[in-house]
């Protein structure tokens, strides 16, 4: 049952924001000096509000006309299951529709956690193996 009331805000995240978010659902600690830069280049972001308070958070980055990447779709875990993440990731796709090439293609890329396959599914996102295949690495200390 969606019993709270929210709202989605076309903003960026605060650092502090994405810091809180991004610990509340388990990615582990961050740099606050990276994700500063990191959300100063993005191309757009939404947040979710309720009662005054940051609850999920979602921002695209990529080169803003063909290739655009959905990052961070982060909702704090108590207000998970409530449609939130759902509104924040149509809502960044709407964005990415509204400003892409009318006579082009948009690649529209995420990486989802363990287990929300699903849910990113029944927003058209599909593995397209084996004729494409997501790869990526990390560079750490």
């Amino acid at each position: 049952m969606n019993d709270i009331s929210y709202e989605i805000i076309e903003r960026l995240p605060t650092v502090k924001e994405h810091k809180t978010l991004w610990e509340a659902v388990g990615w582990g600690p961050i740099d606050t000096e990276m994700s500063a830069q990191s959300i100063a280049h993005s191309i757009y972001g939404v947040v979710a509000v309720s009662n005054g308070e940051v609850v999920g958070m979602g921002r695209i980055i990529g080169d803003g006309a063909m290739y655009f990447y959905i990052q961070d779709v982060a909702v704090l875990p108590e207000y998970q299951r409530k449609g939130i993440g759902g509104k924040i990731v149509a809502r960044l796709l709407d964005h990415i529709k509204a400003r892409r090439f009318t006579n082009g293609i948009a690649f529209v890329g995420l990486f989802a956690s363990h287990g929300k396959e699903p849910f990113y599914e029944t927003f058209g996102f599909k593995d397209y193996s084996p004729k494409m295949t997501g790869m990526f690495t990390v560079l750490d200390r």
